[in-house]
């Protein structure tokens, strides 16, 4: 028994160094890596169209050019449309990071008339509202920094594609039991695409939603926020507040805190609506994973790889949590990365119901 427990012991130092070497590698090749990592991502959303049309009976040959020409076009058009917005919104920024400044000092000064101690108003000094505008900047400019490297994207799409229909050919040659392996791996490929699908599509309509609210509130770049709020969408929970955050300031700066409070009930019912009636009726909850895994990913991978980090951090976490689910000697991993009473839905949600067909991520 010592030994085993030895031999346990020094399997976990190994499992740990090897993760340090690896988070290290990534690290380092951070820019080869995030495109890769993008590309995969759009690949994966990209499959749906394509075995759609496939099953349609749409030759390959059609198929395919047919959905690289539509990522290509939502490349080109979401990456114009935050090039353009975010220029516009840094050039404007100065001004509301000067009105921020003079709306936190008459704030204080209120605070100050009513005999609060000092210090508590230095740490309100020390709140800066102005770094929120300057990390959604930051944020979506590094993010349509990626999206501009169109040209390595799109080949790397287009020559997953073109593999993805011969790959589980191959994986059965190389498999060293395949009976048991393939069904694993066709298991954790098919709840993976149905998480992307329905994912994308929920984030898609959030967006949308955001920004038809914030343009009817009469809240500047409503299109901006809107892109925001689609992207950290894939973040969840700590994501809709993190959009919620620089439009809410902006209301503040433009009309005051009527419709700064407008804005924060618009996406607080936005989200309340998002994520806790839609995507549990299409996702089910096996499909989750716990707040704290969710901020330690985030940090994660922001930390790693960037803005584009941050936004795959819970798509990457959640394909090790589906990768988990498919082995049967794992699966009390994935129960551990799960929200909590997520122990009776790992396998029977990880398939859809009769009942309910699950949108696709058709963009």
């Amino acid at each position: 028994m010592p030994a085993e427990k030895k031999n346990r012991t020094t399997n976990s130092l190994l499992l740990l160094a090897a993760l340090i070497i690896i988070a290290a590698g990534l690290k380092s090749a951070q820019a080869l890596v995030v495109p890769f990592l993008l590309s995969v991502f759009i690949a994966t959303i990209a499959a749906t169209p394509l075995f759609w049309l496939r099953e349609r009976g749409l030759n390959s040959n059609i198929a395919l050019p047919t959905v690289i020409v539509g990522i290509i076009t939502i490349l080109a058009v979401l990456g114009g449309l935050l090039a353009s917005s975010t220029s516009a919104f840094a050039a404007k920024l100065p001004f509301y990071q000067e009105r921020l400044a003079l709306l936190q000092a008459q704030f204080i000064a209120v605070l100050q008339d009513f005999d609060i101690p000092l210090d508590l108003a230095n740490m309100v000094t020390n709140l800066s509202p102005g770094s929120a505008l300057n990390f959604a900047s930051a944020t979506l400019a590094g993010i349509g920094a990626v999206l501009s490297d169109s040209l390595l994207i799109t080949l790397t799409v287009v020559f997953i594609l073109a593999e993805a229909t011969s790959f589980p050919s191959k994986l059965r040659h190389v498999l060293v039991n395949p009976q048991r392996d393939l069904p694993l791996f066709s298991q954790f490929t098919a709840n993976m695409n149905r998480y992307i699908a329905i994912k994308t599509s929920v984030s898609i309509a959030t967006g949308i939603v955001v920004t038809v609210v914030l343009w009817a509130l009469g809240v500047d770049f409503p299109l901006l926020w809107g892109l925001l709020a689609m992207l950290l969408n894939f973040i969840p929970t700590i994501g809709s507040i993190i959009a919620a955050v620089p439009p809410i300031l902006l209301a503040v700066v433009q009309a005051g805190p009527a419709t700064a409070g407008a804005v924060a009930g618009s996406f607080f019912l936005i989200n309340l609506v998002m994520g806790n009636v839609v995507e549990p009726r299409f996702m089910g909850r096996g499909l989750g994973l716990s707040t704290l895994v969710v901020f330690l990913s985030l940090v994660l991978w922001g930390w790693l790889l960037g803005p584009v980090g941050m936004l795959l951090s819970v798509p990457l976490t959640m394909s090790a949590k589906i990768a988990l689910e498919a082995n049967p000697n794992t699966t009390w991993i994935a129960y551990l990365l799960g929200p909590a009473g997520s122990e009776a839905a790992l396998t029977s949600d990880l398939e859809p119901s009769d009942d309910t067909e699950p949108p696709t991520a058709t963009p």
